[in-house]
């Protein structure tokens, strides 16, 4: 194992390693944000029920 660290500067591999690990982090955290389940701004928004009719509105009766 000590001969990997001589392959790569230590200082440079760890500050790769963890701006590697912040970017996917922040990739993770706005993926479920852009989701409706895991949104923990804005809470899960309820689907809007549209009523699909076959028939006509009905008209008021004709005085």
């Amino acid at each position: 194992m000590w001969r990997i660290w001589l392959l790569f500067d230590p200082r440079r591999a760890l500050v790769a390693l963890f701006v590697f690990l912040f970017v996917l982090a922040l990739l993770i955290h706005f993926i479920l944000l852009s989701t409706n389940k895991f949104n923990w701004l804005d809470g899960p928004v309820k689907a809007v029920a549209t009523q699909n009719s076959a028939m006509p509105a009905a008209t008021p009766p004709a005085r």
